[in-house]
């Protein structure tokens, strides 16, 4: 086994790796959340519709879109190795929480559960949206125009409208949020913690911005779906086709 090997597999070495992407995927969702609150435009759908076609088809963030996913995965992988290995390390036994440790707090404790909540709303999710929009899965997306563009784009903001009418999904992705909220507050701290970017002046002002990046972000995302729930202004198109709330109350579109 090479020095390499040895070291990106070590707990130090994980550490590294899951801050590395975790802090890339931070920069995912803060355009993610930028092109989202389209939907909240009452223009039909229209602005969310151009830049989801602007992200499906350009060269640049198809290519940004892999390397998206592949630390998305790797971020997965070792998150889920160090929970075992720490596991392991207390002989199988559960987290044993010393509340005389101040630094020992309720979302480092329970990472692994609050991943697991959203590695589940996030296999939902992106069988709902990214399948559907980039292999034409589950009756893939109708056809729509929008300004600006010369050519019919896929009609995403209705899956989204359609999806945030049905109340079980709504409800799994505000937890989601939450626990979004509690994932990227600890990790935010940790992984500069982990990258040595400590500094008795500077580490408060880098502690306050994750505790408003994670609060903000989190919010902002859990919003939209449920302004979309409670306000009748926002509903998908009736020519659809196969709807969403069809593809996600069947049974085999889930496993």
């Amino acid at each position: 086994m090479s020095w390499i090997t040895k070291t990106f597999s070590s707990s130090i070495g994980r550490k590294f790796i899951m801050a590395v992407t975790g802090l890339f995927l931070c920069s995912f969702l803060v355009v993610h959340l930028l092109i989202n609150l389209q939907m909240l435009r009452h223009d039909g759908g229209a602005s969310f519709n151009f830049w989801a076609e602007f992200m499906g088809t350009n060269p640049v963030i198809r290519f940004m879109e892999i390397v998206l996913m592949l630390g998305l995965l790797a971020h997965i992988y070792q998150g889920l190795a160090l929970a075992v290995k720490n596991k392991k390390a207390r002989g199988g036994q559960a987290y044993v929480v010393n509340h005389s440790e101040q630094n020992s707090q309720w979302a480092s404790r329970n990472m692994a559960l609050l991943g697991t909540l959203l590695l589940i709303f996030l296999i939902v999710h992106l069988m709902n949206f990214w399948i559907r929009s980039r292999f034409d899965a589950m009756g893939g997306l109708a056809e729509v125009r929008v300004p600006n563009l010369d050519h019919p784009v896929g009609d995403l903001y209705s899956v989204a409208a359609a999806s945030f009418k049905i109340p079980w999904y709504v409800i799994l992705y505000a937890l989601a949020q939450v626990a979004l909220g509690y994932h990227l507050w600890h990790g935010f701290r940790s992984g500069f913690q982990t990258l040595g970017l400590n500094h008795r002046k500077y580490t408060p002002a880098i502690y306050a911005t994750g505790y408003g990046f994670s609060v903000i972000v989190s919010a902002l995302f859990a919003l939209i779906p449920l302004v979309m729930f409670f306000s009748e202004a926002y509903q998908p198109r009736p020519a659809t086709g196969n709807t969403v709330e069809q593809s996600l109350t069947t049974e085999p579109a889930l496993r």
